[in-house]
């Protein structure tokens, strides 16, 4: 990983998923639908003042949507933030930085 970049894409983690039920709405008021899956498949991670994650979640038989949030440092006792979601995407679709 380069300094300040982005890790590589590794597999959900519960933790990961928990964090993004928590912030299901939101990535559902982002994109304007409902989702009638929920699963988050791949995960990237920058070291910032936190955490920003880059999560790819199915949410569809064949849908899927890729959302950056922000996890603060736990200092902070702040929660999790939606920074953005990117939809529609495809199960082939990278996952990168944006």
């Amino acid at each position: 990983m380069l300094c300040g970049g982005t890790g590589p894409s590794q597999a959900a983690t519960p933790e990961v998923q928990e964090m993004c039920n928590q912030l299901k709405a939101d990535m559902e008021k982002s994109c304007g639908k409902s989702f009638t899956v929920f699963e988050v498949i791949e995960v990237r991670s920058q070291v910032v003042a936190g955490t920003n994650y880059f999560i790819k979640i199915r949410c569809g038989d064949e849908e899927f949507v890729h959302a950056r949030v922000f996890k603060p440092l736990p200092h902070t006792n702040q929660p999790p933030q939606l920074h953005s979601c990117q939809a529609p995407k495809s199960k082939h679709d990278e996952l990168a930085y944006f």
